[in-house]
């Protein structure tokens, strides 16, 4: 039974490939600690640093977080995925009946 049209149905397939895509490589690039996103950690990064072991135990505490954050939102794209794709297979099969 389709719930979305064809054409939602095909943005939501779109939408999902992208966000799978981009939140994988994220993911991939948090893992391996970019420094490119050293800003998007979470922490406080106006205080003073006096204890260089504890801070970088806080920097690999703060990628590993983002990056299974990533890969959690990917596999729910995943879901969207699986729910589009069984729409716009539902339009299609509907439309062959008529």
């Amino acid at each position: 039974m389709p719930v979305c049209g064809p054409k939602l149905s095909l943005c939501g397939i779109l939408l999902s490939i992208w966000g799978i895509v981009q939140l994988g490589i994220m993911g991939v690039l948090y893992h391996f600690h970019a420094v490119a996103f050293a800003e998007d950690l979470p922490g406080d990064h106006e205080a003073e640093v006096t204890n260089l072991e504890e801070f970088y135990s806080e920097v690999e505490k703060g990628y590993t977080q983002n990056a299974q954050n990533c890969w959690i939102a990917a596999c729910l794209y995943l879901v969207t995925l699986a729910f589009s794709a069984h729409q716009f297979w539902a339009n299609n099969r509907s439309s062959l009946r008529v």
